[in-house]
């Protein structure tokens, strides 16, 4: 049976060739930054790690989104979080040091104040809508009931509110965050329509 997965090394490689002739230093040190941190690390659906931002970066660049810290947040979005990296340490400009700092959840930092930072970055804010539009598409399958219930409330709770602020923010990607928008809520409103099916009339 066919695979419907990406290969990582084959994004790997487009992205590199794509920094290389725009001369984007930021993104190729980002590249090899994030490969080195979470090589021995596999997503719940036993891809590699890397397969993430690497995918997130793809879909950046096939929408447009021609933004070296865009891109390069997008490889280092999860570094600090999952690898005992601090945003400092980075081996980027102080603009995306900043953007995955704000993309960095403490745990014990509540979910209003996490997002309230986001929504002062637009490079974080870009960031973390790609990401949600990787996880959702993911998730099924791989999270639980429950977790997806969560994660879905989130999204409806703390990303949508990011589109809005973003449009009104970069107008320039109006087309962008139609299509990404719409990708989230398709797929939560199918989980949502599956999960209540799955639990009964209340």
């Amino acid at each position: 049976m066919p695979t419907l997965e990406f290969s990582p090394e084959r994004m790997y490689t487009f992205i590199k060739g794509y920094a290389t002739a725009l001369g984007w230093t930021d993104v190729l040190n980002a590249m090899a930054f994030a490969r080195r941190m979470h090589a021995d690390q596999n997503r719940k659906d036993g891809l590699p790690y890397i397969a993430h931002p690497l995918t997130m970066a793809c879909h950046a660049l096939a929408l447009g989104i021609n933004s070296e810290p865009v891109v390069a947040a997008c490889m280092l979005h999860d570094v600090c979080e999952d690898c005992g990296v601090k945003a400092n340490q980075l081996p980027v400009s102080d603009e995306i040091q900043d953007a995955v700092n704000r993309l960095t959840h403490v745990k014990t930092t509540p979910l209003e104040i996490y997002y309230d930072s986001i929504a002062q970055n637009w490079i974080s804010i870009m960031v973390k809508i790609l990401d949600r539009c990787h996880n959702v598409s993911s998730m099924a399958g791989t999270f639980s009931q429950a977790k997806c219930q969560d994660y879905i409330l989130e999204s409806e709770t703390h990303v949508m509110p990011l589109f809005r602020i973003l449009k009104e923010r970069k107008p320039e990607y109006g087309n962008v965050l139609f299509v990404l928008k719409y990708h989230v809520m398709s797929v939560d409103n199918s989980l949502k329509a599956l999960l209540g099916s799955v639990d009964g009339p209340a």
